[in-house]
């Protein structure tokens, strides 16, 4: 007597369809692995370290307009009373007269003034901000820490950076971009293609990485 099997039978496959080993499967979704410092915590991605740089910016306008507000509303009032004062003159034959050069200096020297003297000020707040806050903070302005990322050193063996590493940042991130075009857009946007450490040139000259904390 033949045992009676307990297993289904085959299935077949549909007309045209292949057998289950013979199918396409699909390899399931491995997500990259995030890029690493070299002592092997995460860096930080673009993301998070433009929005660090929009908050840190936005305090830096907030706190410079305290003294550009006031500047610009006395020398708004100043220039309006001064060409109010400054009447035409006209030639004997009825021809306007320019009005005398010093009367329109004296109208630009403060503001000539004012622009130097917000460079010098934007220069000090920048460096009190970017090196001696960050630097008391671990490597984190207020925008970093928001966004949980921090400075630190590429070289794992360094016992952590210094007033100077902070400083050269500052130099290359803040005082060559004030004064050559473009340069900070470039510095900003180095990051996105500078492998394997993401580094803006202004961690490149510091020899530092960004990485993400928390």
């Amino acid at each position: 007597m033949t045992p009676v099997s307990n297993m289904p039978p085959p299935q077949t496959p549909p007309p045209g369809e292949l057998p289950p080993q013979y199918q396409y499967q699909r390899p399931a979704y491995q997500p990259a692995p995030p890029a690493l410092a070299p002592n092997g915590q995460p860096l930080a991605n673009f993301g998070d370290r433009f929005l660090a740089y929009l908050i840190d910016y936005a305090i830096y306008l907030a706190i410079s307009l305290v003294w550009t507000v006031p500047f610009m509303i006395w020398w708004i009032i100043a220039f309006f009373d001064r060409i109010v004062e400054i009447q035409p003159t006209f030639d004997p034959d009825g021809e306007p007269v320019p009005p005398d050069f010093n009367d329109i200096l004296v109208l630009y020297i403060p503001m000539l003034i004012f622009v130097v003297a917000s460079i010098a000020l934007g220069l000090i707040y920048t460096y009190l901000y970017w090196v001696e806050y960050q630097l008391r903070k671990g490597g984190q302005t207020i925008g970093k820490r928001a966004m949980n990322i921090r400075v630190i050193p590429v070289d794992p063996a360094a016992s952590g950076l210094t007033r100077g590493d902070f400083a050269v940042r500052w130099l290359v991130q803040w005082v060559v971009g004030m004064f050559i075009s473009l340069f900070s857009l470039l510095d900003g946007l180095w990051q996105l293609w500078d492998k394997p450490l993401q580094q803006c040139l202004h961690d490149k000259a510091a020899k530092t990485v960004v990485v993400k904390v928390g």
